[in-house]
Protein backbone atom coordinates (compact mmCIF):
# COMPACT_ATOMS: atom_id res chain seq x y z
CA UNK A 1 0.00 0.00 0.00
CA UNK A 2 2.79 2.36 0.91
CA UNK A 3 4.45 1.49 -2.37
CA UNK A 4 1.34 2.46 -4.35
CA UNK A 5 1.06 5.71 -2.37
CA UNK A 6 4.68 6.51 -3.11
CA UNK A 7 4.22 5.77 -6.81
CA UNK A 8 1.10 7.93 -6.84
CA UNK A 9 2.93 10.81 -5.18
CA UNK A 10 5.80 10.54 -7.66
CA UNK A 11 3.32 10.53 -10.58
CA UNK A 12 1.48 13.61 -9.29
CA UNK A 13 4.74 15.41 -8.58
CA UNK A 14 6.01 14.64 -12.07
CA UNK A 15 2.79 15.96 -13.60
CA UNK A 16 2.99 19.16 -11.58
CA UNK A 17 6.62 19.72 -12.47
CA UNK A 18 5.85 18.92 -16.08
CA UNK A 19 3.06 21.47 -16.13
CA UNK A 20 5.31 24.11 -14.58
CA UNK A 21 8.03 23.28 -17.09
CA UNK A 22 5.52 23.52 -19.93
CA UNK A 23 4.22 26.92 -18.74
CA UNK A 24 7.72 28.28 -18.33
CA UNK A 25 8.69 26.97 -21.72
CA UNK A 26 5.61 28.59 -23.28
CA UNK A 27 6.48 31.96 -21.75
CA UNK A 28 10.05 31.59 -22.90
CA UNK A 29 8.93 30.51 -26.36
CA UNK A 30 6.64 33.50 -26.67
CA UNK A 31 9.48 35.67 -25.44
CA UNK A 32 7.10 38.49 -24.57
CA UNK A 33 7.86 41.28 -22.15
CA UNK A 34 4.73 41.98 -20.11
CA UNK A 35 4.20 45.53 -18.89
CA UNK A 36 1.61 46.31 -16.21
CA UNK A 37 -0.35 49.55 -16.01
CA UNK A 38 -2.83 50.83 -13.42
CA UNK A 39 -5.74 52.96 -14.64
CA UNK A 40 -9.45 53.52 -14.15
CA UNK A 41 -12.73 53.91 -16.06
CA UNK A 42 -12.56 54.83 -19.76
CA UNK A 43 -8.77 54.98 -19.60
CA UNK A 44 -8.64 51.19 -19.42
CA UNK A 45 -10.15 50.34 -22.84
CA UNK A 46 -8.30 53.27 -24.41
CA UNK A 47 -4.97 51.84 -23.21
CA UNK A 48 -5.92 48.31 -24.23
CA UNK A 49 -6.87 49.38 -27.74
CA UNK A 50 -3.58 51.25 -28.15
CA UNK A 51 -1.67 48.21 -26.89
CA UNK A 52 -3.33 45.96 -29.47
CA UNK A 53 -2.14 48.24 -32.26
CA UNK A 54 1.34 48.61 -30.75
CA UNK A 55 1.71 44.83 -30.45
CA UNK A 56 1.24 44.39 -34.21
CA UNK A 57 4.61 46.06 -34.82
CA UNK A 58 6.07 44.87 -31.52
CA UNK A 59 5.10 41.18 -31.17
CA UNK A 60 7.34 40.73 -28.14
CA UNK A 61 5.31 43.28 -26.16
CA UNK A 62 2.27 42.64 -23.99
CA UNK A 63 0.36 45.14 -21.84
CA UNK A 64 -1.59 44.05 -18.79
CA UNK A 65 -3.96 46.83 -17.72
CA UNK A 66 -5.23 46.49 -14.16
CA UNK A 67 -8.44 48.42 -13.58
CA UNK A 68 -8.68 49.96 -10.13
CA UNK A 69 -10.80 52.71 -8.63
CA UNK A 70 -9.14 56.11 -8.80
CA UNK A 71 -8.65 56.39 -5.05
CA UNK A 72 -7.44 52.77 -4.89
CA UNK A 73 -4.73 53.67 -7.41
CA UNK A 74 -3.52 56.54 -5.24
CA UNK A 75 -3.69 54.51 -2.04
CA UNK A 76 -1.71 51.60 -3.51
CA UNK A 77 0.72 53.94 -5.26
CA UNK A 78 1.48 55.83 -2.06
CA UNK A 79 1.91 52.63 -0.07
CA UNK A 80 4.18 51.13 -2.72
CA UNK A 81 6.33 54.25 -2.98
CA UNK A 82 6.73 54.33 0.78
CA UNK A 83 7.94 50.72 0.53
CA UNK A 84 10.55 51.63 -2.05
CA UNK A 85 8.53 50.58 -5.09
CA UNK A 86 7.36 47.22 -3.80
CA UNK A 87 4.24 45.87 -5.48
CA UNK A 88 3.99 48.69 -8.01
CA UNK A 89 3.28 48.39 -11.75
CA UNK A 90 5.44 49.71 -14.55
CA UNK A 91 3.01 52.47 -15.56
CA UNK A 92 0.37 54.38 -13.61
CA UNK A 93 -2.20 57.05 -14.42
CA UNK A 94 -2.03 60.18 -12.20
CA UNK A 95 -4.23 63.26 -12.42
CA UNK A 96 -2.90 66.79 -12.88
CA UNK A 97 -3.74 67.86 -9.34
CA UNK A 98 -1.92 64.86 -7.81
CA UNK A 99 1.21 64.36 -9.88
CA UNK A 100 3.25 67.26 -8.45
CA UNK A 101 2.54 66.01 -4.95
CA UNK A 102 4.09 62.66 -5.82
CA UNK A 103 7.09 64.37 -7.40
CA UNK A 104 7.63 66.43 -4.23
CA UNK A 105 7.25 63.49 -1.85
CA UNK A 106 9.08 60.89 -3.97
CA UNK A 107 11.38 62.83 -6.36
CA UNK A 108 13.45 59.79 -7.33
CA UNK A 109 10.58 57.36 -7.80
CA UNK A 110 9.72 58.13 -11.42
CA UNK A 111 11.51 57.64 -14.72
CA UNK A 112 13.22 60.68 -16.24
CA UNK A 113 11.68 60.49 -19.71
CA UNK A 114 13.72 63.42 -21.00
CA UNK A 115 16.80 61.18 -20.86
CA UNK A 116 15.04 58.79 -23.23
CA UNK A 117 14.24 61.53 -25.72
CA UNK A 118 10.74 62.64 -24.80
CA UNK A 119 11.92 66.24 -24.72
CA UNK A 120 11.86 66.09 -28.52
CA UNK A 121 8.07 65.86 -28.30
CA UNK A 122 7.55 68.81 -25.93
CA UNK A 123 6.25 71.12 -28.64
CA UNK A 124 3.42 68.68 -29.33
CA UNK A 125 1.80 69.63 -26.01
CA UNK A 126 0.60 72.81 -24.34
CA UNK A 127 3.18 74.41 -22.08
CA UNK A 128 1.08 74.00 -18.95
CA UNK A 129 1.08 70.21 -19.39
CA UNK A 130 4.84 69.99 -19.87
CA UNK A 131 5.49 72.37 -16.95
CA UNK A 132 3.31 70.18 -14.76
CA UNK A 133 5.55 67.15 -15.39
CA UNK A 134 8.88 68.97 -15.12
CA UNK A 135 10.86 68.63 -11.89
CA UNK A 136 13.36 71.11 -10.49
CA UNK A 137 16.21 69.62 -12.53
CA UNK A 138 14.42 70.76 -15.71
CA UNK A 139 13.65 67.24 -16.89
CA UNK A 140 10.25 65.78 -17.70
CA UNK A 141 9.07 62.81 -15.64
CA UNK A 142 5.83 61.79 -17.28
CA UNK A 143 3.66 61.72 -20.39
CA UNK A 144 0.87 64.29 -20.85
CA UNK A 145 -2.46 62.67 -21.60
CA UNK A 146 -5.86 64.33 -21.40
CA UNK A 147 -6.70 67.89 -20.41
CA UNK A 148 -9.71 69.91 -19.28
CA UNK A 149 -9.80 73.17 -21.26
CA UNK A 150 -12.79 75.12 -20.01
CA UNK A 151 -15.75 76.93 -21.45
CA UNK A 152 -19.29 77.91 -20.54
CA UNK A 153 -21.81 75.32 -21.70
CA UNK A 154 -25.11 77.12 -22.26
CA UNK A 155 -28.70 76.50 -23.33
CA UNK A 156 -29.07 78.19 -26.70
CA UNK A 157 -32.87 78.18 -26.50
CA UNK A 158 -32.89 79.96 -23.12
CA UNK A 159 -30.46 82.60 -24.40
CA UNK A 160 -32.55 83.14 -27.53
CA UNK A 161 -35.78 83.39 -25.52
CA UNK A 162 -34.20 86.02 -23.27
CA UNK A 163 -32.62 87.88 -26.17
CA UNK A 164 -29.10 87.37 -24.78
CA UNK A 165 -26.21 87.01 -27.21
CA UNK A 166 -23.41 84.85 -25.73
CA UNK A 167 -20.86 86.82 -27.76
CA UNK A 168 -21.72 89.87 -25.65
CA UNK A 169 -20.60 88.08 -22.48
CA UNK A 170 -16.95 89.13 -22.34
CA UNK A 171 -16.47 89.55 -18.56
CA UNK A 172 -17.90 87.94 -15.46
CA UNK A 173 -19.82 91.15 -14.80
CA UNK A 174 -21.44 90.63 -18.21
CA UNK A 175 -22.24 87.07 -17.14
CA UNK A 176 -24.07 88.31 -14.04
CA UNK A 177 -26.09 90.87 -16.01
CA UNK A 178 -27.02 88.25 -18.60
CA UNK A 179 -28.08 85.91 -15.80
CA UNK A 180 -30.46 88.51 -14.42
CA UNK A 181 -32.15 88.91 -17.81
CA UNK A 182 -32.44 85.15 -18.35
CA UNK A 183 -33.89 84.55 -14.90
CA UNK A 184 -36.40 87.36 -15.42
CA UNK A 185 -37.52 86.28 -18.89
CA UNK A 186 -37.08 82.50 -18.78
CA UNK A 187 -37.41 81.76 -15.07
CA UNK A 188 -34.34 79.57 -14.64
CA UNK A 189 -31.18 80.05 -12.60
CA UNK A 190 -28.05 81.02 -14.48
CA UNK A 191 -25.80 78.36 -12.93
CA UNK A 192 -25.76 75.30 -10.69
CA UNK A 193 -23.14 75.21 -7.94
CA UNK A 194 -22.50 73.06 -4.89
CA UNK A 195 -22.29 76.02 -2.53
CA UNK A 196 -20.65 74.18 0.34
CA UNK A 197 -18.93 71.24 -1.32
CA UNK A 198 -17.13 72.19 -4.53
CA UNK A 199 -14.96 75.14 -5.54
CA UNK A 200 -14.56 74.31 -9.23
CA UNK A 201 -15.61 77.75 -10.48
CA UNK A 202 -13.27 79.46 -7.99
CA UNK A 203 -10.41 77.34 -9.35
CA UNK A 204 -11.26 78.13 -12.97
CA UNK A 205 -11.33 81.87 -12.32
CA UNK A 206 -8.09 81.64 -10.34
CA UNK A 207 -6.43 79.62 -13.09
CA UNK A 208 -7.40 81.99 -15.90
CA UNK A 209 -5.57 84.69 -13.92
CA UNK A 210 -2.45 82.52 -13.67
CA UNK A 211 -2.89 81.44 -10.07
CA UNK A 212 -4.24 78.69 -7.84
CA UNK A 213 -3.99 77.84 -4.12
CA UNK A 214 -0.19 78.24 -4.11
CA UNK A 215 2.19 80.58 -5.91
CA UNK A 216 5.26 79.52 -7.91
CA UNK A 217 7.31 79.24 -4.71
CA UNK A 218 4.74 77.07 -2.95
CA UNK A 219 3.45 79.81 -0.67
CA UNK A 220 -0.27 79.90 0.13
CA UNK A 221 -1.96 82.28 -2.31
CA UNK A 222 -5.43 82.69 -0.80
CA UNK A 223 -4.90 86.41 -0.21
CA UNK A 224 -3.72 87.22 -3.74
CA UNK A 225 -5.68 89.55 -6.00
CA UNK A 226 -6.54 86.59 -8.21
CA UNK A 227 -8.08 84.72 -5.28
CA UNK A 228 -10.06 87.74 -4.07
CA UNK A 229 -11.23 88.48 -7.62
CA UNK A 230 -12.48 84.91 -7.99
CA UNK A 231 -14.39 84.98 -4.73
CA UNK A 232 -15.80 88.40 -5.66
CA UNK A 233 -17.23 86.92 -8.87
CA UNK A 234 -18.85 84.09 -6.91
CA UNK A 235 -20.31 86.57 -4.42
CA UNK A 236 -21.79 88.71 -7.20
CA UNK A 237 -23.45 85.70 -8.80
CA UNK A 238 -24.84 84.62 -5.44
CA UNK A 239 -25.99 88.11 -4.42
CA UNK A 240 -27.93 88.34 -7.69
CA UNK A 241 -29.75 85.14 -6.73
CA UNK A 242 -28.63 83.33 -9.88
CA UNK A 243 -27.42 80.07 -8.31
CA UNK A 244 -29.24 76.77 -7.98
CA UNK A 245 -27.62 74.87 -5.13
CA UNK A 246 -26.74 71.49 -6.63
CA UNK A 247 -25.30 69.24 -3.94
CA UNK A 248 -23.11 66.62 -5.55
CA UNK A 249 -22.44 65.47 -9.09
CA UNK A 250 -25.82 63.86 -9.76
CA UNK A 251 -27.75 66.96 -8.74
CA UNK A 252 -25.54 69.14 -10.92
CA UNK A 253 -26.03 66.97 -14.02
CA UNK A 254 -29.76 66.65 -13.31
CA UNK A 255 -30.15 70.42 -13.16
CA UNK A 256 -28.75 70.63 -16.69
CA UNK A 257 -30.73 67.65 -17.99
CA UNK A 258 -33.98 68.99 -16.52
CA UNK A 259 -33.48 72.51 -17.86
CA UNK A 260 -33.21 74.09 -14.40
CA UNK A 261 -30.07 76.11 -15.24
CA UNK A 262 -28.96 78.11 -18.27
CA UNK A 263 -25.18 77.56 -18.07
CA UNK A 264 -22.46 75.32 -16.72
CA UNK A 265 -18.85 76.61 -16.74
CA UNK A 266 -16.74 73.46 -16.86
CA UNK A 267 -14.05 71.42 -18.56
CA UNK A 268 -14.47 69.96 -22.05
CA UNK A 269 -15.18 66.57 -20.48
CA UNK A 270 -18.69 67.76 -19.48
CA UNK A 271 -19.78 67.22 -23.08
CA UNK A 272 -19.77 63.45 -22.55
CA UNK A 273 -22.07 63.66 -19.55
CA UNK A 274 -24.48 65.96 -21.37
CA UNK A 275 -24.70 63.84 -24.50
CA UNK A 276 -25.31 60.72 -22.41
CA UNK A 277 -27.57 62.07 -19.67
CA UNK A 278 -29.35 64.99 -21.32
CA UNK A 279 -30.26 63.30 -24.60
CA UNK A 280 -33.56 65.17 -24.97
CA UNK A 281 -31.81 68.55 -25.09
CA UNK A 282 -29.69 67.67 -28.13
CA UNK A 283 -29.34 70.70 -30.38
CA UNK A 284 -30.09 73.07 -27.51
CA UNK A 285 -26.57 73.44 -26.14
CA UNK A 286 -23.60 75.54 -27.16
CA UNK A 287 -20.29 76.63 -25.64
CA UNK A 288 -18.58 80.00 -25.28
CA UNK A 289 -15.29 80.95 -23.67
CA UNK A 290 -15.02 81.67 -19.97
CA UNK A 291 -15.65 85.38 -19.34
CA UNK A 292 -12.57 87.27 -18.18
CA UNK A 293 -12.23 88.98 -14.81
CA UNK A 294 -11.34 92.26 -16.49
CA UNK A 295 -12.14 93.43 -20.00
CA UNK A 296 -9.57 92.00 -22.39
CA UNK A 297 -8.25 89.54 -19.81
CA UNK A 298 -7.38 85.88 -20.31
CA UNK A 299 -10.35 83.58 -20.91
CA UNK A 300 -8.56 80.21 -20.84
CA UNK A 301 -8.33 77.84 -17.88
CA UNK A 302 -8.01 74.13 -17.18
CA UNK A 303 -10.15 71.90 -15.00
CA UNK A 304 -9.13 68.26 -14.82
CA UNK A 305 -6.73 66.16 -16.85
CA UNK A 306 -4.25 63.36 -16.25
CA UNK A 307 -0.84 61.95 -17.18
CA UNK A 308 1.05 58.67 -17.22
CA UNK A 309 4.25 58.04 -15.33
CA UNK A 310 6.69 55.14 -15.36
CA UNK A 311 7.96 53.91 -12.01
CA UNK A 312 11.74 53.98 -11.66
CA UNK A 313 11.45 50.65 -9.85
CA UNK A 314 10.21 49.01 -13.06
CA UNK A 315 12.42 46.25 -14.45
CA UNK A 316 11.14 47.04 -17.94
CA UNK A 317 11.48 50.81 -18.16
CA UNK A 318 12.77 50.84 -21.72
CA UNK A 319 9.86 48.75 -23.00
CA UNK A 320 7.39 50.80 -20.96
CA UNK A 321 8.86 54.00 -22.39
CA UNK A 322 8.58 52.79 -25.99
CA UNK A 323 4.90 52.02 -25.52
CA UNK A 324 4.10 55.24 -23.68
CA UNK A 325 5.97 57.30 -26.27
CA UNK A 326 3.83 55.67 -28.95
CA UNK A 327 0.62 56.10 -26.97
CA UNK A 328 1.27 59.75 -26.09
CA UNK A 329 2.36 60.91 -29.55
CA UNK A 330 0.29 58.69 -31.84
CA UNK A 331 -2.53 60.58 -33.57
CA UNK A 332 -4.46 57.34 -33.93
CA UNK A 333 -4.21 56.43 -30.24
CA UNK A 334 -5.21 59.89 -29.11
CA UNK A 335 -8.15 60.08 -31.52
CA UNK A 336 -9.33 56.82 -29.98
CA UNK A 337 -9.10 58.53 -26.59
CA UNK A 338 -11.13 61.40 -28.00
CA UNK A 339 -13.79 58.93 -29.15
CA UNK A 340 -13.86 57.61 -25.58
CA UNK A 341 -14.83 61.03 -24.23
CA UNK A 342 -11.40 62.35 -23.26
CA UNK A 343 -9.80 65.57 -24.53
CA UNK A 344 -6.22 64.73 -25.62
CA UNK A 345 -3.45 67.23 -25.04
CA UNK A 346 -1.56 66.09 -28.15
CA UNK A 347 -1.83 69.11 -30.45
CA UNK A 348 -0.97 67.30 -33.71
CA UNK A 349 -4.57 66.04 -33.89
CA UNK A 350 -6.25 69.44 -33.54
CA UNK A 351 -6.57 69.88 -37.31
CA UNK A 352 -8.37 66.54 -37.61
CA UNK A 353 -11.97 66.61 -38.82
CA UNK A 354 -13.13 65.63 -35.34
CA UNK A 355 -12.06 69.08 -34.17
CA UNK A 356 -12.98 71.11 -37.24
CA UNK A 357 -16.45 69.65 -37.87
CA UNK A 358 -19.62 70.89 -36.19
CA UNK A 359 -21.15 68.82 -33.39
CA UNK A 360 -24.85 68.07 -33.89
CA UNK A 361 -25.60 67.92 -30.17
CA UNK A 362 -24.08 71.38 -29.73
CA UNK A 363 -26.10 73.12 -32.45
CA UNK A 364 -23.46 72.17 -35.05
CA UNK A 365 -20.94 74.41 -33.29
CA UNK A 366 -17.24 73.51 -33.61
CA UNK A 367 -16.84 73.24 -29.84
CA UNK A 368 -13.71 71.06 -30.04
CA UNK A 369 -11.91 73.72 -32.03
CA UNK A 370 -12.89 76.27 -29.38
CA UNK A 371 -11.34 74.11 -26.67
CA UNK A 372 -8.26 73.27 -28.75
CA UNK A 373 -7.63 76.93 -29.56
CA UNK A 374 -7.39 77.86 -25.90
CA UNK A 375 -4.87 75.19 -24.88
CA UNK A 376 -1.83 77.40 -25.44
CA UNK A 377 -3.37 80.21 -23.38
CA UNK A 378 -3.89 78.13 -20.24
CA UNK A 379 -1.49 79.34 -17.52
CA UNK A 380 0.77 76.90 -15.69
CA UNK A 381 0.09 76.58 -11.96
CA UNK A 382 1.74 75.03 -8.93
CA UNK A 383 -0.42 72.33 -7.31
CA UNK A 384 2.11 71.18 -4.68
CA UNK A 385 1.71 68.17 -2.38
CA UNK A 386 -0.79 70.09 -0.23
CA UNK A 387 -3.37 70.61 -2.97
CA UNK A 388 -6.08 68.46 -1.35
CA UNK A 389 -5.77 70.24 2.01
CA UNK A 390 -5.86 73.62 0.29
CA UNK A 391 -8.98 72.66 -1.66
CA UNK A 392 -10.72 71.71 1.56
CA UNK A 393 -9.95 75.09 3.10
CA UNK A 394 -10.95 76.96 -0.08
CA UNK A 395 -14.32 75.23 -0.03
CA UNK A 396 -14.82 76.26 3.59
CA UNK A 397 -14.00 79.87 2.71
CA UNK A 398 -16.39 79.78 -0.23
CA UNK A 399 -19.16 78.44 2.01
CA UNK A 400 -18.55 81.22 4.53
CA UNK A 401 -18.75 83.86 1.80
CA UNK A 402 -21.95 82.40 0.37
CA UNK A 403 -23.41 82.56 3.87
CA UNK A 404 -22.69 86.27 4.25
CA UNK A 405 -19.06 86.28 5.37
CA UNK A 406 -16.57 88.89 4.22
CA UNK A 407 -14.19 87.82 1.47
CA UNK A 408 -10.99 89.02 3.14
CA UNK A 409 -11.87 87.51 6.52
CA UNK A 410 -12.90 84.15 5.02
CA UNK A 411 -9.68 83.91 3.00
CA UNK A 412 -7.48 85.04 5.91
CA UNK A 413 -9.04 82.37 8.11
CA UNK A 414 -8.58 79.76 5.37
CA UNK A 415 -4.90 80.69 5.05
CA UNK A 416 -4.41 80.46 8.81
CA UNK A 417 -6.10 77.05 9.02
CA UNK A 418 -4.08 75.72 6.09
CA UNK A 419 -0.82 76.97 7.63
CA UNK A 420 -1.66 75.03 10.79
CA UNK A 421 -2.47 71.87 8.84
CA UNK A 422 0.72 71.87 6.78
CA UNK A 423 2.96 73.12 9.55
CA UNK A 424 3.90 76.55 8.18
Amino acid sequence: MKKFKLLGFVLILSLVLGACSSSSSSDSKEGKTEITAWAWNINVPVLEKAAEKFEKDNPDFKLNVVELGREDVYSKLTTGLQAGGKGLPDIVLVEDDRVQGYFESFPDAFMNVSESGFGDHADKFATFKIDLLTQEDGNVYGFPFDAGPTGVFYRTDFFEQAGVNPEDIQTWDDFVEAGKVIKDKVGVDMIGLDLNGDDGLYRMIMNQQGSLYFDDKGEIDFLSDASKNAMDVLKKINDANLIKNTVGWDAWISAMANGDVATAPSGAWLSGSLTQQAVDSSGKWGVFQLPSVEEGGNRAANLGGSNYVILDSSENKDEAYKFMEYFSTSDEAQLDAMAGGLFPSLNTIYDNEVFTAGDKYFSNQTIWKLFADEMNDIPSVNYTSNYTLAQDEAEKAQSEIFNGGKINKALEDAKSRLENRIGK
